[in-house]
């Protein structure tokens, strides 16, 4: 039987948690409708989980009175979330801390005279709302983006909170043979960091890794990638139904790591299933 070993730091990270818990508190209190625009979390088996206790995702703000709208924990626009109150809908804000000290430190940066420039997946529901606090704010995605801009003197440097902090260097490196000043405020979130080298050092030390999580998630697709370059055997799931025994052929330590919208029930559950299908077949 092979040793299963979960990563040091794995799973729903502060935010996510805080999210969660004040939606179920929303579920319970709430005489209306409640609604989260776009998905709360990268994780689709909780969004059905908080469909079935009645919250339900849409992609605009209602405009039905006695509604509840929550925010997701990767922000909104200020736009959106001024239309919501005007309309008088009752907003709960779940962004995660972290993110609002982004929109902080963009807005900041902006108000100093940086041309501001966000470390991040253009198009990502995260990076969108960063931008929306820092109106002219560009998004890049790597070093090889920035040929296409028209860099300025100043240039200011956020960050989305789960971009790999090779990719912020590489970008400031850059930077810096370019343009005269660069200021740049590190919003990497600690979690994702610890997730990060956490995944990166138990891949190393495994014969087979599965890393759990949304295919939507940002920062589980590259705690995956991050694995793949130290465990060839490195396996992306999202659910549990996904596993196969034959992974585990041969194996003697597996590892396993999950993303930051991911609960614990889920990690334990994929341990459970491992276990059992190596068991079955020795």
């Amino acid at each position: 039987m092979p040793t299963i070993t979960v990563a040091d730091h794995a799973g729903a990270c502060y935010g996510v948690q805080r999210a969660l818990e004040l939606v179920q508190k929303v579920a319970q209190q709430a005489t209306g409708p409640v609604h989260t625009l776009g998905p709360l979390i990268h994780n689709p088996q909780v969004v059905e989980g908080l469909a079935s206790q009645g919250v339900t995702v849409v992609d605009d703000v209602p405009t039905q009175a006695g509604s509840t709208l929550v925010l997701r924990t990767h922000g909104v626009v200020p736009q959106v979330e001024q239309a919501a109150r005007d309309f008088g809908l009752d907003v709960v804000d779940a962004t995660c801390p972290y993110v609002k000290r982004v929109h902080h430190a963009a807005e900041r940066l902006q108000e100093l005279g940086y041309q501001v420039l966000v470390v991040g997946e253009a198009g990502h529901p995260e990076v969108e709302a960063i931008l929306g606090h820092a109106p002219g704010a560009q998004a890049v995605a790597g070093v090889e983006q920035l040929d296409g801009l028209e860099l300025g003197r100043r240039v200011g440097v956020v960050v989305q909170t789960t971009q790999a902090k090779t990719t912020l260097d590489a970008v400031i490196s850059e930077l810096t043979s370019r343009v005269s000043e660069v200021c740049v405020v590190n919003t990497i979130c600690e979690a994702t960091s610890e997730r990060q080298q956490a995944a990166r050092k138990l891949a190393a030390a495994s014969d087979v890794m599965v890393v759990i999580g949304g295919r939507n998630s940002a920062n589980t697709t590259r705690l995956a990638k991050i694995c793949l370059s130290s465990c060839a055997k490195t396996h992306h799931i999202e659910t549990c139904d996904e596993l196969s025994a034959s992974w585990f052929e041969g194996a003697s330590s597996i590892g396993v790591t999950a993303g930051a919208s991911t609960p614990t029930a889920q990690i334990d559950e994929l341990v459970s299933r491992i276990e059992s299908l190596c068991a079955s077949s020795s």
